[in-house]
């Protein structure tokens, strides 16, 4: 085999292999010593098959296979030898081509940038730690004791009025034809809820047992089916049956229900439950700063061809949100160059992170992806042990969750050895800052 290096362009590399004949003929001879041994034709024996009549047969074949391993271990030898890491496969242009000549053919490939050795104890970041005040635990507290308020029949029998939850058989119509989906019977439904069309419920307040009802409503102009979009129904109404809510007080008992043993315990938990909350976002802000400092220090060239796959995979993504009607930027020129410059951020912060986990042994274990196998289950109560049965026979799809993992805790990694002062403030000016982080970042150039 023989290499010649291409004059390289960045982190472009290019070479010539020419691979003699003579190699290729021994591949094919050996394949077809080994096929012999085994082989079976119409008037010879199993393994008497004279070798001339199996390279007539099969010798275009065994040809092919190995021009093709000639090619793949050849370019794998010319990258090794020279301590290469590409970014993606390795692109082969076969110049010469013919049983019994030399095989000349060209790899093309972009390798990863050598980043060098770091230095994060120079970035300076800021986190916002927020207190949980015992107001916003009480107003929790008071929320899970709504939802666990009882229903009693109103006695004696009254009108329907705001706050009461009535059973109702309903059948609505436009212009006097039913429509799908607009009927429904033994629906319970809470009075100034605000979960049917506006002015629905407030026109069911008065309503008696048993005393049909007509509610008049108009379709809000961007309703979710384009066909009652902007139209007006009558819903035909019949109560059947009017509750009034007993309210449940933040108490032992209600802690016991929640399965706590105290209220204390409830409190406690629920605090911490919001306390989490609040630290999620102060990370979710402080990973944002980290990153933006990152991508503004370290300028490396980035390989094209991965820039190129991190735009497409962005731009797919925006023609499909065009597709689906989404207001987006006339000049669409502008927002490819736009979207380019973050696939490019993203590409590089990627690679900056893998590097840092790679020369500082960052793993992720056995046991962190089985809790995010985990984590994933629980997001769909009553679905679990499907979800679980699922990541168990796709094992491609469970690794996926790996590069989050890695991700965070190289993040994890980078805050440890960076300059980090905390801020105390209100969940006010927290919830504050996050929106207007949130409002300065490009869409998506967040990696």
């Amino acid at each position: 085999m023989q290499v010649t290096e291409l004059p390289a362009e960045g982190l472009k590399r290019q070479f010539k292999i020419v691979v003699p004949a003579d190699d290729l003929s021994a591949k094919v001879d050996e394949r077809l010593t080994e096929l012999a041994r085994t082989a079976q034709m119409p008037g010879f024996r199993r393994g008497k098959v004279p070798v001339g009549l199996l390279k007539k047969q099969y010798g275009q074949a065994l040809y092919g296979e190995a021009l093709e391993q000639a090619v793949n271990q050849s370019t794998a030898k010319a990258i090794e030898d020279r301590g290469l890491r590409p970014a993606l496969q390795p692109k082969v242009d076969l110049k010469e081509l013919g049983e019994g000549k030399d095989v000349e053919f060209e790899v093309a490939l972009e390798i990863l940038p050598e980043i060098g050795k770091l230095d994060f104890s120079d970035i300076e970041l800021e986190r916002l730690k927020a207190e949980v005040p015992e107001k916003e635990v009480d107003d929790a507290l008071a929320r899970i004791a709504k939802a666990n308020r009882e229903q009693r029949p109103v006695d004696p029998p009254r009108p329907a009025q705001k706050g009461d939850a009535i059973k109702i058989d309903f059948v609505g119509s436009v212009d006097g034809v039913e429509f799908s989906g607009g009927k429904a019977d033994d629906y319970v439904l809470e009075i100034g809820s605000g979960s049917f069309i506006p002015g629905f419920e407030d026109q069911l307040v008065g309503a008696e047992v048993g005393k049909p009802v007509d509610v008049k409503v108009t379709f809000p102009a961007d309703y979710g089916n384009k066909e009652l979009a902007g139209k007006e129904a009558v819903f035909k109404c019949t109560v059947k049956e009017i509750r009034e809510f007993v309210d449940k007080p933040a108490d032992d008992e209600l802690a016991k229900k929640s399965n706590f043993e105290s209220l204390d315990a409830m409190r406690k938990a629920v605090g911490e439950r919001i306390g989490q909350d609040y630290a999620q976002i102060s990370r979710s802000m402080i990973k944002r700063q980290l990153l933006d400092k990152l991508a503004e220090s370290h300028k490396f060239a980035v390989p094209e061809g991965l820039i190129d796959s991190e735009f497409n995979a962005i731009w797919q993504r925006i023609e499909q949100a065009r597709k689906d009607g989404e207001k987006l930027e006339d000049d669409e020129d502008k927002q490819r160059r736009e979207y380019r410059d973050i696939a490019e951020r993203r590409v590089r912060l990627g690679l900056l992170l893998a590097d840092v986990g790679r020369s500082n042994s960052i793993d992720v274990t056995p046991e962190e992806l089985n809790q995010a196998v985990m984590r994933e289950a629980m997001r769909y109560p009553g679905q679990e042990r499907q979800v679980l049965e699922f990541y168990g026979k796709n094992a491609e799809l469970k690794e996926q969750l790996r590069a989050p993992i890695f991700e965070e805790k190289t993040v994890d990694f980078i805050l440890e050895l960076a300059k980090v002062t905390e801020k105390a403030v209100t969940p006010e000016e927290l919830m504050k800052a996050a929106r207007e982080t949130d409002e300065q970042a490009a869409p998506a150039a967040t990696n």
